[in-house]
């Protein structure tokens, strides 16, 4: 039990207690889907320096269900801050606490594993502690919890917006070159934008979306976003499409969670990490090029790289604890990587994979 100042809106939230290690971007952390059903412990203790702004969420609807800091917020101090994180939090109904030794809290979850645990912000100082650790013992985990579904968009969209400059800020596609359909697991903002900016007229569907409805939309590419939960609750129904989609020999291109649903539909199979990879300073081997890249990760779920079926090739792998971090599909335009390479936040390392996906549509044109 830890004990802490309440900081954004009074509540309580249970979910399973994870750590991050960035140092920037904690409103784009916060925001990003693949957070769903999780308490995000920040490692760096300044936490706030930067304010809040509606440009730098992934989603409109934060899924995280809270934050654990071992500093109060600091006051922003950045020319786009609009908002302080203290509110923002309080205007997203997101509990938070403030004053906890988060290195002791990510030792525990290092050695022992992400535990489910219960935030609780309550002004009045009334802590029923018995009912708080029952509820945090009730509650299920994430292992079997297919969350795609709840993060997912109801409907099929388009998206034409392309990545931030500090001249212009968001722009627009103008000229697009590839027809590009996106299943959205959970899919961040700064990921459509980077196929934007690669060229894709971006379709959005829905991740239950079925292998007409996806066709329908004449791709020349399939992207599989990243996403949160289990990825063979989400399989039940992704797996089945995937295999149609890979039969048609369009490219495909899969990232996060759309990597661990590409690799089961190829026969590969996935497994719970003791503690997952989150934060934007994760080392990865390319193995195709030998090069080393500097990733940003969040994922609890990995593919186990031990028995890979034939035919599918390791691409990539963690230099942290060799986990699997990329698969391709011999004698097919299929790619997928672990990590998130729009890198939002994180390092820029990994753009090189957009080109990628954009030159296997060239070559199937």
């Amino acid at each position: 039990m830890f004990w802490g100042r309440g900081v954004g809106a009074a509540g309580e939230a249970v979910g399973e207690v994870c750590f991050n290690t960035s140092i920037t971007g904690y409103q784009e952390i916060m925001t990003d889907p693949s957070y769903a059903g999780q308490i995000i412990t920040f490692t760096f203790p300044h936490i706030g320096n930067v304010g809040t702004n509606p440009e730098d969420i992934e989603t409109i609807t934060p899924a995280a269900r809270g934050c654990i800091l071992r500093a109060d917020i600091t006051e922003p101090a950045n020319w786009r801050a609009t908002q302080h994180l203290d509110a923002w939090l309080k205007s997203m109904d997101l509990p938070g606490i403030s004053g906890v030794d988060t290195r002791r809290l990510t030792r525990k979850i290092r050695d022992g594993g992400a535990p489910t645990g219960v935030i609780v912000h309550a002004p009045d100082g009334d802590f029923d502690i018995p009912a708080l650790v029952e509820k945090a013992k009730a509650w299920p985990g994430l292992e079997g919890m297919d969350l795609a579904k709840e993060v997912t968009c109801h409907q099929t969209y388009h998206w034409s917006e392309t990545t931030w400059t500090i001249e212009d800020g968001y722009g627009a596609l103008e000229n697009p070159k590839y027809n590009v359909v996106a299943i959205d697991y959970g899919i961040k903002r700064n990921i459509l934008r980077c196929l934007a900016s690669a060229g894709c007229n971006v379709t959005v569907v829905p991740a239950t979306a079925s292998t007409d409805e996806i066709l329908s939309h004449e791709p020349d590419g399939i992207f599989l976003s990243n996403g949160p939960g289990d990825p063979a609750a989400t399989g039940v129904y992704a797996e089945p499409v995937l295999r149609d989609l890979i039969e048609t020999g369009k490219p495909v291109f899969g990232i996060c969670l759309g990597h661990q649903l590409l690799a089961r539909a190829l026969g590969c199979t996935t497994v719970k990490m003791h503690q997952g990879h989150r934060g934007g300073n994760q080392p990865v081997k390319d193995l195709t090029t030998g090069r080393v890249e500097i990733t940003s990760q969040n994922h609890g779920f990995a593919v186990d790289a031990k028995n890979l079926p034939k035919g599918v090739v390791e691409t990539h792998v963690s230099l942290f604890d060799g986990s699997n971090e990329g698969v391709r599909l011999e004698g097919h335009p299929v790619f997928s990587v672990q990590y998130h390479p729009e890198a939002s936040p994180g390092p820029t390392d990994s753009h090189y994979l957009f080109k990628r996906f954009t030159d296997l549509m060239d070559e199937a044109k």
